[in-house]
């Protein structure tokens, strides 16, 4: 009798143990980092269903195709703590309304974009200003021509789509998304460098230093 207890008791206790050991194996198996390339023009659909999820949409677009925007779409909602957006040219109307329901998440996001292009007829970077969103640009003589994005600081968006819908529907145009640690470290680097360089005080510090510099040189 004790014996078959024993004997239960052993069984059960191997079990528990390769079952506890399977679960481990599985929560912790390192995985596959993502590495996607998208190619554009992107074949024209429907894409409320990412950004209005609870609102039925009876457009005469077609539903439930899956295209390279609808994927650049859901990598860009996919954020949960942070989106750093380096762009160009930002006057995609679909992808302001992404990044304005990760503002209204509590996602914390930064864009850095071109000085000239801001102002710009259909630039959406007046709608994410007016949303409390912080807005960079670069005041030097070069154009700020990047176009990627940092999600959540760990997945890069990189590639020469610029945020347009000419560059969606109707360029030849081509997207890297990796979450490649040797690659996206760089990219953090170079957005922080570049975030600083576009710091309104630090501007103002400067031109402040040289028009002491000029008056001192008329002393």
């Amino acid at each position: 009798m004790w014996t078959v207890k024993v004997v239960g008791v052993s069984v059960l206790a191997v079990s528990v143990t390769v079952e506890l050991l399977n679960w481990l194996r599985r929560r912790y198996k390192k995985r596959k980092p993502l590495n996607e390339v998208l190619f554009f023009p992107s074949e024209v659909a429907c894409v409320e269903h990412l950004l209005s999820p609870s609102a039925p949409c009876y457009c005469a677009l077609p539903h439930g195709v899956d295209t390279s925007f609808s994927r650049l779409l859901r990598h860009v909602l996919s954020a949960s703590s942070s989106l750093d957006l380096c762009v160009f040219a930002f006057s995609n109307t679909d992808l302001c309304r992404a990044v304005l329901s990760l503002r209204k998440r509590g996602v914390v996001i930064r864009v850095l974009s071109d000085k000239d292009y801001i102002a710009i007829n259909g630039s959406q970077i007046g709608p994410l200003r007016k949303a409390g969103i912080c807005v960079r640009s670069d005041g030097g003589a070069v154009y700020m021509h990047h176009k990627f994005a940092l999600v959540d600081g760990s997945l890069l968006i990189s590639g020469s789509l610029n945020w347009t819908l000419t560059a969606v529907q109707a360029n030849m145009e081509n997207l890297i998304v990796t979450m490649e640690p040797e690659l996206v470290r760089p990219f953090v680097q170079e957005f922080n460098r570049l975030w600083e360089l576009s710091d309104p005080a630090r501007t103002l510090s400067n031109g402040v230093q040289t028009e002491l510099e000029r008056t001192a040189g008329h002393d």
